[in-house]
Order: C-alpha cells, then structure tokens, then sequence
C-alpha cells in the first residue's frame, strides 16, 4: 500500500464553507486547475459517483465510498489492478482549521497506477487546497 497525506491549518475560514465547496462536485473545475470537467448527478452520498476528466486525459468515474457529514469524504477510483482512495478532512483546531488530504492506492498493480496518476494527484494537493480555501473564503466576501 502506497500512502501520502498532506495537511494545512488555515485561519479565518469557516468549516461550513470549506464542506460546501467540496460536496459542490460539479464546480471542482473552479479550484482544481488540472481538471477539464466534473460532473456529478444527484446527491453527494456513499455509492453515488462522479465523472471526472484531467486536463489532456480521459475520464474517470469516481465513487463516493465513506461520508461524515461537514468533516470528512473519501472518494475511490478504480484502475485495471489497483484502487486509489482519496479522503479529505476538515478538523477544527484552536490554531485554525486544519484540512487533511490522504491518497491511498493498493493493489497489485499500484506500481503503475502511483506513476500514471496518484503521484501527481499528490503533487498538485498543496495548490488545489489553497485554491479551495480562496474559493472558500470568497463565498461571504
């Protein structure tokens, strides 16, 4: 198993405002700048999925595996040999709120899947989470 995991507290952001920017799935485009759509029909709930597409890629189905309302969701994808699970924490500390990214990929072919895609999507984690705070933020400005 292959595990990456960064985190960040950030002030003066509000947790409800973070959760409605994350279980806006359709507008992930506005803070992850890699992606050219995501799209997502009906409710964000366990066993819904989303259609995701990378810029110069093709299109993943994602599904919704695990969520603790307004603090944490984890999202899988499944490739040929290997499953990438993505969870996200929003965790309020006397610091500030602490926002928690953790990519996990297993499987017999996670080697592949580490280069192709999960390395990446760990490369760009620190970027799309300031993006998302902004956006965040912005929502009462």
């Amino acid at each position: 198993m292959w595990t990456k995991t960064y985190s960040k507290t950030f002030q003066g952001i509000k947790k409800e405002d973070v959760w409605s920017v994350w279980i806006d799935v359709n507008n992930w485009p506005k803070w992850h700048g890699d992606l050219d759509y995501c799209k997502m029909d009906g409710p964000f709930e366990v066993g819904n999925y989303f259609m995701l597409k990378p810029k110069g890629v093709r299109e993943v189905k994602i599904y919704l595996t695990e969520i603790e309302e307004g603090h944490k969701f984890t999202d899988c994808t499944t490739f040929f040999g290997a499953k990438m699970y993505d969870t996200h924490v929003l965790e309020e500390t006397p610091e500030g709120l602490k926002l928690t990214n953790t990519l996990m990929v297993k499987g017999p072919l996670k080697w592949l899947w580490i280069k192709l895609v999960a390395q990446n999507v760990a490369d760009t984690v620190p970027q799309e989470m300031e993006a998302l705070v902004n956006l965040a933020k912005g929502l009462h400005g």
